[in-house]
Formats: C-alpha cells, sequence, structure tokens
C-alpha cells in the first residue's frame, strides 16, 4: 500500500510538472496592418522564428498582417482584453490615446530616417513607452518605424494654396489631421489597402505616404505628382497586452522583450539603409515633383505647434533631444 501511494504520488508530481510545463508553453498571436511584403511583416516573421528557436520550441508566435485581425483601434482593444497577445503598432492610434505621443509627429522635429532613427533610439522617446502600462494597459518594448512623409498627389501641389480644399487621405489620428487641417485641406481617414482604388476613383485627390509604401502598393500609377517635403517622421511601437504580460514568467518577460527589441531595431536600419535607394527609384519613375521644407508649411505649422505644445507636454523634452542629435 506504502509503495502504491509512493507511485501515485510520483505520478501525480510528474503530471503536475507537465502541466506546468504546457501552461508556460504559448502560441502568441501578433498583429499589423502592413501588407506581408512590408518590412514590419518581415520582421514580425522574423520575430516569431527567433522566439521559437529561443525558447527551445516552446514558444511560437502566429503572423496577422493585412489588417486580418482589424485596424489598429480595433487590435488595441482585442490587446487591452487580452485577446490579441502583441501587435507592430503605428504610434497613430497610440496618440489618439496618451497625447504625449502625439509630439513625435511634430512637424520637422527631425531632418531624415537617420535623424528620426537616432532621436527614437534615445532615452528621452523610451521615457514615453513607460506611459502605455497605465493608460493603455500595453506594455512598449521599443520602436520601429517607416520613412518620412510626402505628399502624392493627382493634381500637381506647387504651394500652400493648391493644398486647400484637397481630399488627402491621412491616417486616423489627431496629430496629422491637425496638420492637413491647418493647410487648407480636407483630411480623409483611410485604411492603407483600400488607398489606390481610392486614388484611382477619385475619391481622394492627395495622400500622406511614405517612398516606401508608394512603391510596394504602387501608388505613383494613381498619383502622378510628388511633394518630397520630408515633413513628418512616422514611427511604429512594439507592444505585448498587459493582461499577457502579467501572466509571463520573469524569463519569458526577458525573452520576448530582447528578442522583440532586436527585430524592431532591424526595421529602424532596414529604413535607414533603403531610403536613399528608394527615394532614388521614386525620382526615376518620371512623376511631377516639387520640394518643399518648413518655410513651405510654415502657418501650418505654427498653427500645429500652438495647438500641440499644450496637448503633449513631452514636446519640449523632445524637440531638446532632436536639437542634440541633429548632425
Amino acid at each position: 500500500m506504502k509503495r502504491l501511494k509512493t507511485l501515485t504520488l510520483a505520478v501525480a508530481a510528474a503530471a503536475l510538472a507537465t502541466a506546468s510545463l504546457t501552461a508556460q508553453a504559448r502560441d502568441f498571436r501578433l498583429g499589423l496592418i502592413p501588407p506581408p511584403q512590408h518590412l514590419w511583416s518581415t520582421e514580425a516573421e522574423a520575430f516569431a522564428e527567433s522566439l521559437h528557436e529561443r525558447s527551445g520550441g516552446e514558444h511560437s508566435v502566429s503572423v496577422y498582417p493585412a489588417q486580418q485581425l482589424g485596424n489598429e483601434a480595433q487590435m488595441v482593444q482585442q490587446l487591452q482584453t487580452g485577446a490579441l497577445d502583441m501587435a507592430f503598432l503605428t504610434i497613430a492610434e497610440i496618440s489618439n490615446r496618451i497625447p504625449d505621443f502625439g509630439a513625435l509627429y511634430a512637424p520637422y522635429l527631425v531632418d531624415d530616417v537617420d535623424h528620426a532613427a537616432r532621436l527614437l533610439r534615445s532615452d528621452t522617446a523610451a521615457e514615453l513607452l513607460e506611459l502605455m502600462p497605465a493608460e493603455v494597459g500595453l506594455v512598449g518594448l521599443g520602436y520601429g518605424m517607416v520613412g518620412m512623409r510626402q505628399v502624392l498627389s493627382r493634381s500637381p501641389i506647387e504651394n500652400m494654396d493648391d493644398m486647400r480644399g484637397q481630399r488627402l487621405r491621412i491616417t486616423p489620428f489627431e496629430p496629422i489631421r491637425d496638420f492637413y487641417t491647418a493647410t487648407g485641406a480636407a483630411p480623409a481617414p483611410l485604411p492603407l489597402l483600400e488607398v489606390y482604388d481610392a486614388l484611382a476613383n477619385g475619391q481622394v485627390d492627395a495622400i500622406d505616404m511614405d517612398f516606401d509604401s508608394i512603391l510596394i502598393l504602387k501608388f505613383h500609377e494613381q498619383a502622378r505628382n510628388l511633394l518630397i517635403s520630408n515633413h513628418m517622421m512616422f514611427p511604429m511601437v512594439g507592444v505585448v497586452s498587459g493582461r499577457v504580460w502579467r501572466e509571463l514568467s520573469a524569463e519569458d518577460r526577458e525573452l520576448i522583450e530582447t528578442t522583440m527589441a532586436e527585430h524592431l531595431e532591424n526595421v529602424l536600419a532596414g529604413f535607414q539603409q533603403m531610403d536613399a535607394d528608394q527615394e532614388a527609384e521614386i525620382r526615376g519613375l518620371d512623376l511631377n515633383i516639387v520640394e518643399a521644407d518648413a518655410e513651405f508649411f510654415s502657418e501650418a505649422i505654427a498653427e500645429w505647434e500652438a495647438t500641440w505644445a499644450e496637448k503633449a507636454p513631452m514636446l519640449e523634452a523632445l524637440r531638446e533631444e532632436a536639437e542634440r542629435l541633429r548632425q
């Protein structure tokens, strides 16, 4: 009887150990809005491979690009409930919920993608991530980005008067909406994957976009005028659901944080490497190109600053850091 009891306890202990191991193993889901061929998506897949390998096969990540899990507002809601584990999100949706993130979209805060990457790697930008758990219930693990913002249009834009009344596609968030409203344009939020048809059928007159997406999604086929302005950077943040994060062991948190940070850094470095070649490719497409700088948008910038200096107190610190990092 004693031997049987000992055997029973041993079996139970083994079962509990197995159950514990199984409970720790996770198949995470990661959502994002760009198409599969976009650098964010390819690095999300690479992150999934790295995490699976480094966890000894214990963890896996299923990646859902191209808004398969909904738009960013919907994905944030899923992250808050724990229905979605991870995401690569534009800062746009986060800035709608934490206005200080809107400071990252200050017009001409940075000069180019290299300057943007330096700022996003800074301790000052990292301070913003610390706001996320309390404010939105997400854990921010680092930044990525796309290229600088340009304006691609169906008709030429050669001065600010040409902006007035233009139905201009934007990502739906306040800082960029306020900027284009100040230019006299009519901002029109529209999902990325609907933009090509909207340009083709005249639903929009112009779009706020980066070189990479213009090329990948061939928007230049439907709009042959490009205002190269580099007027804003466009960051991304890698996040984990706060609910999911609390369930993870310290070891798994460290593993996920370091692995995701590595692939977010690949995104930053990737756009730094691609930018010059993409601009050269764009310039070879026989588009009507106009160059613009801060002076072109001076009145709109002043109006934007008047609004956002108060709404986003971090703007001053970010501007000081950007100036320090300017080369």
